[in-house]
């Protein structure tokens, strides 16, 4: 991870697309979008709140608010405004978010970006939501090698002079660990195999192991750039093989 944060400082960007997923944080299933994009000026983030003594997994939660009372993190409307009418354009139904409704506040997905990666670097930041997780609608794994493919061309076509990073925010398998499609997977960024990434098994996608699709969709996004650098370890936690797929990543 700080190999990353110094990857992304380097970068010297001027706008972060960050492309993750929503675990009912701020949307239900009353109304839950396949793809959004928010294009708010800012973004909240919450402050803690009072944890019970003993209580580790609520404690764990906790760290991805702030200790100091709240924050509005910066975004780029601008940009987000532009994606959002460029992939219209390429036929993607979206929905868009002006602002959060009141006591919402980003989910871990873009919270761990700001609060470890971005800490000591206000950089405006372009949220991109994909329903991974709940059904009955997650977007297919081809669906999001075309919107990695839409998103690259959108931001090339942004009529200002901007550098433009994209990230894909969350894990390779987990929560049980697959090891075998974790490295096919990384064997497919290497060879920019966008067919076999495409032609993912959906059934596999579930659960931790659904925020795949959030690297589907960059993987496709950097397809001119260059994988210059990957980290992978195959995290277990158990014997029954719960653990997580942790993989780091950048192309330029």
């Amino acid at each position: 991870m700080r190999r990353m944060k110094a990857e992304i400082a380097a970068a010297k960007l001027d706008a972060l697309v960050v492309v993750g997923d929503d675990q009912y944080e701020l949307f239900g299933d009353q109304h839950m979008p396949a793809i959004a994009i928010y294009y708010g000026e800012t973004i909240r983030n919450a402050p803690q709140k009072p944890v019970a003594e003993g209580d580790w997994y609520r404690r764990a939660q906790m760290r991805r608010l702030e200790e100091a009372g709240e924050v509005h993190y910066p975004c780029h409307r601008h940009l987000a405004l532009h994606l959002i009418d460029a992939l219209v354009e390429r036929e993607f139904d979206l929905s868009a978010l002006a602002a959060l409704s009141a006591g919402q506040h980003e989910g871990h997905a873009y919270s761990f970006v700001h609060r470890w990666y971005l800490k000591d670097a206000p950089l405006p930041i372009v949220p991109v939501f994909l329903n991974t997780y709940n059904p009955p609608n997650p977007p297919l794994p081809q669906r999001c090698v075309k919107l990695g493919a839409a998103l690259k061309d959108a931001i090339a076509a942004y009529p200002e002079d901007l550098r433009v990073g994209v990230l894909a925010s969350g894990g390779l398998s987990h929560f049980a660990l697959d090891e075998a499609m974790d490295r096919a997977i990384i064997k497919s960024l290497r060879a920019k195999d966008h067919e076999f990434l495409a032609a993912l098994d959906p059934r596999k996608l579930k659960a931790g192991s659904s925020e795949i699709r959030n690297w589907l969709v960059v993987a496709r996004a950097a397809a001119d750039l260059d994988l210059s650098w990957l980290s992978y370890t195959p995290a277990y936690r158990t014997p029954a093989l719960t653990g997580t797929g942790l993989c780091f990543a950048r192309w330029s």
